[in-house]
């Protein structure tokens, strides 16, 4: 008998994504990842929940209305981490008309039966007050709806969700080999142990590593080509100073955004290259700055250098069946949708294989995968859309009252300290709080309002081990410590997982 029902390599949003939907249906789940948590494509995109509005011009309206239909799903399971945010769209002088973008907007206002968010309006940018950071040569624009991510935090509350539903998450822990029989065998590697494992059916989810892993351990090539796309961003001193945030046509037909990102800073991206080289090592290049930061200086009164960059992050997306070598489509026009691929073969255990995908139809992703798997496992009841994700189970329309009554709880937390937790946690953040009279009962401070109880509470119920964990993916309090703030924290967590292992021996 085997230990699992499904085994999934990769936490990444999609497997994290199918190890929940898998476990609410009653299968037993082990997902394995190599690194952290969404510590690759997942936590490194533009952090929007949305249909893609420059698909439409490509003509990919069946994509473009699931993700506009999952837009409001996930709003509704995650009103903490996913947002509504409008974009101001300027009529670039030269470009794409403006009767063009209009009838763009209307088909993306009305593709997806949007609901909670308010439809497209019109802007006179030489007068309105969302024009004066662009340079002047803006008469005209429009405003839209879409929606902002916490996307490492998705992630990891897929992953949590998945745990408490009876999943098994394994971080940092490889999976070197795998052998093919009536199960499939897994032998893991996890700091210089090795254990094996059993499972009925293993589910290839390893984002761009998806044809290095079914080459090297499943030994089994992809059948179709995989394009590897890279995009990078940037983040920058805040540009200007409402919650909107921009949509540029830039010259070369990319489009590229500006959003408002942790209070103090401007993220701009993205870039679109084909990559090659170590998917380990992937990172922001200066050509791709230089880029992001003309593009941005081209469109805002203030000038931005690559000397004011004061973070960058980049991801690549493994896009399913163009020849990378002769492609036919520029990088930005490839398309992004998704594709399972399940392979069964007589007496022997099946294989799922993940290509490409987007965060926001994660779910969906999730839902066809288990459709995939009924012959093996039977029909069970779709549950997800339905459900929210840990700490999500409040309104909609709910995030403000949920502060206030946070704010009195505690009233030592600071209006922004209280809004970042809500904002991570949502109806959680009292298990990290807990009987607090002040901030010096949460323990040591260790950066800006880092805490011990919340890093406690990262390490014992989020997957966290590492300062990376805390700073970049289940906060991004990386843009405020300083370097003996980071020092202390790695000092803190080191010795509560010593504490650990010697209270588990």
């Amino acid at each position: 008998m085997s230990d699992f029902d499904l085994a999934i390599v990769g936490g990444g949003i999609n497997g994290a994504g199918i190890a929940r939907d898998a476990a609410g249906r009653g299968l037993h789940v082990l997902l394995v990842e190599q690194n952290d948590l969404a510590s690759g494509t997942s936590s490194a995109s533009t952090k929007l929940i949305h249909g893609g509005l420059r698909y439409l011009e490509h003509g990919w309206l069946r994509l473009v209305r699931e993700a506009l239909i999952e837009r409001e799903v996930l709003l509704r399971m995650a009103p903490h981490l996913i947002k509504p945010m409008r974009f101001v769209l300027p009529v670039e002088p030269g470009m794409r008309p403006r009767w063009m973008l209009r009838l763009g907007l209307f088909v993306y206002d009305h593709l997806g039966g949007r609901k909670r968010l308010p439809p497209t309006s019109t802007l006179d940018l030489a007068r309105d007050p969302l024009g004066m950071p662009l340079k002047g040569r803006y008469e005209h624009g429009f405003e839209y709806s879409d929606c902002w991510v916490d996307d490492a935090r998705l992630v990891v509350l897929n992953a949590v969700d998945a745990a408490a539903r009876g999943a098994v998450i394994r971080t940092r822990t490889r999976c070197v080999r795998v052998e093919r029989g009536a199960d499939w065998k897994l032998v893991l590697e996890v700091r210089g142990r090795r254990d094996v494992m059993s499972a009925r059916v293993l589910v290839n989810a390893t984002g761009p590593w998806v044809g290095t892993f079914g080459e090297t351990v499943v030994r089994r090539p992809p059948s179709a080509n995989v394009r590897l796309i890279a995009g990078s961003h940037i983040v920058v001193p805040r540009l200007f100073e409402h919650d909107r945030g921009y949509i540029f046509q830039a010259p070369d037909r990319r489009v590229v955004f500006a959003m408002p990102f942790e209070h103090d800073f401007t993220m701009i991206g993205t870039t679109d290259r084909d990559f090659a080289g170590d998917l380990g090592k992937i990172a922001a290049s200066a050509e791709e700055i230089g880029y992001l930061c003309k593009v941005a200086t081209d469109h805002f009164r203030t000038p931005v250098f690559p000397a004011d960059v004061v973070w960058s992050f980049a991801g690549v997306r493994p896009l399913h069946g163009e020849d990378a070598d002769t492609p036919r489509d520029k990088p930005q026009d490839t398309p992004r949708d998704y594709v399972l691929e399940l392979d069964r073969v007589a007496d022997e255990a099946p294989l799922l294989t993940v290509y490409g995908g987007k965060i926001t139809t994660y779910r969906r992703l999730a839902e066809e995968a288990f459709g995939k798997l009924v012959p093996i496992f039977g029909a069970r009841p779709d549950w997800t859309e339905g459900t929210a994700l840990p700490g999500g189970d409040f309104d909609v329309d709910g995030i403000e009252r949920l502060i206030a009554g946070l704010r009195l709880s505690y009233p030592f937390l600071t209006g922004i300290h209280a809004q970042r937790l809500v904002r991570a946690y949502g109806t959680r953040v009292r298990d990290i709080l807990g009987s607090a009279r002040s901030f010096d009962d949460l323990g040591p401070s260790l950066g800006s309002d880092l805490t011990a109880a919340e890093v406690r509470y990262l390490m014992t119920r989020e997957f966290a081990q590492t300062p990376d964990d805390v700073l970049w993916r289940r906060t991004k309090l990386g843009l405020r410590v300083s370097r003996e703030d980071r020092a202390r924290l790695s000092s803190f967590m080191t010795g509560a997982l010593g504490n650990a292992a010697i209270t588990s021996g």
